[in-house]
């Protein structure tokens, strides 16, 4: 279960995603260098396929995968996918492709939102979707994607080799259920023209789980105006649960307590994900996608590891087209920083009166940590200077709440 969305903002589109995977899971975010290597064979997930090289990505990848959760490339095109329920047998299906892979392929092929519509579309087409994607509970399954760049925003649907897909160029946000429905602007070659993609939904499957996330997320969006989406209000939505958004960077207010049970009116299912023993929120990310990206503007993303209601957002500058060398605090890419976090979230998990006074001893570090983000924006000169203490001090503010 995860939750994915886009706005534009002042400077670009903001993109954001929770990805939800079971508990214990470790997911990392990882800065990948250019690839040379078109005419080299690749080995993605389950499946060996033709390599034509990659542009330079920062990806959130659960350990044990090859493919991503979610991520961003040096032309500020952004991709994440939601597990849906369809018709098509996943688990049954030859080796292929997982959304996972299909993620990192769209993202280290394509210049743009359109472009890596078209390469993971021919990529269904021809290799399809199959293989185990959830390790914990042995399950394959196919997703769903919210593909963005400065200026679009693209719903893909599918279902197999499958798919539906639509722009939506003021942003939008998916969630665990297929999207479209008769609005879709292009499809594969099993749908005419107004057909509903909604057939290829496994209707076996409730959907409320996803439906009331959906909504939250709708709601968030459609409160800000047109280019009026922030990095900070976009954080507050990402730890809601079940109440509305709170603990924006850079805002005082009180913290709300994760939901304590799962209800049959799907209550306790929240954007900031607790459902005990199934699944949880295991990385958090933020882009913002420039509009001059192309002319040198900074890719400027933020990165909260394991559930963002007891984590730190920290900033972190990727490589851009052409923009200068990118600073990633290295320990975004280990397992320390996701461990602590996690511990953390076992904590409030336990006892949700627990998080107020742990985003006391958090929120005076995630502000310092973006106001000098903020500060060195424009100063990439600057960014290893000021932000080489950056991971080091999210993790010792998270280990201080352990006790």
């Amino acid at each position: 279960m995860c939750d994915t969305l886009c706005g534009s903002g002042s400077g670009g589109m903001v993109f954001a995603k929770n990805s939800d995977r079971p508990p214990g899971e470790v997911q990392v975010a990882m800065p990948f260098a250019r690839r040379a290597s078109a005419g080299c064979t690749l080995r993605t997930q389950y499946l060996s396929i033709g390599d034509t090289g990659a542009h330079a990505t920062f990806l959130s990848c659960p350990t044990w995968l090859w493919g991503a959760e979610h991520g961003v490339n040096e032309h500020g095109v952004a991709i994440g996918n939601e597990r849906v329920g369809t018709i098509h047998d996943a688990g049954a299906a030859k080796p292929a492709l997982i959304g996972m892979d299909l993620v990192r392929l769209g993202l280290e092929r394509a210049r743009t939102a359109l472009e890596a519509l078209d390469v993971m579309t021919e990529l269904l087409t021809t290799c399809g979707q199959g293989g185990i994607a959830d390790a914990a509970h042995h399950e394959a399954y196919d997703s769903s994607f919210l593909i963005a760049d400065p200026a679009h925003a693209i719903i893909l649907d599918t279902s197999g080799t499958d798919y539906a897909a639509a722009p939506f160029p003021d942003g939008t946000a998916i969630s665990n259920r297929h999207t479209l429905t008769t609005e879709w602007t292009r499809a594969s070659d099993s749908l005419g023209g107004g057909d509903d993609f909604d057939r290829y939904r496994d209707h076996t499957e409730h959907t409320g789980y996803a439906d009331v996330r959906l909504a939250a997320s709708r709601r968030f969006l459609g409160s800000h105006p047109l280019g009026g989406l922030t990095p900070a209000a976009t954080a507050a939505h990402l730890r809601d649960h079940g109440h509305g958004p709170w603990g924006a960077p850079g805002s005082a207010g009180p913290a709300d307590p994760p939901p304590a049970e799962l209800g049959p009116d799907f209550s306790g299912i929240s954007v900031c994900m607790h459902v005990r023993d199934l699944s949880v929120t295991a990385a958090s990310f933020i882009a913002v996608l420039p509009t001059e990206i192309a002319g040198g503007a900074p890719l400027l993303t933020f990165v909260a590891p394991s559930s963002p209601c007891v984590s730190v957002y920290v900033p972190a500058f990727p490589r851009s087209v052409a923009g200068p060398p990118p600073f990633v605090p290295l320990e975004l890419s280990g397992e320390d920083l996701w461990r602590a976090a996690d511990a953390l979230r076992r904590v409030v998990e336990a006892d949700p009166e627990a998080l107020p006074a742990i985003r006391d001893r958090l929120d005076p570090v995630e502000d310092e940590l973006w106001e000098e983000a903020g500060d060195v924006l424009e100063r990439p000169d600057r960014w290893g200077v000021v932000g080489q203490s950056w991971g080091w001090r999210a993790l010792h503010a998270l280990r201080s709440c352990i006790k």
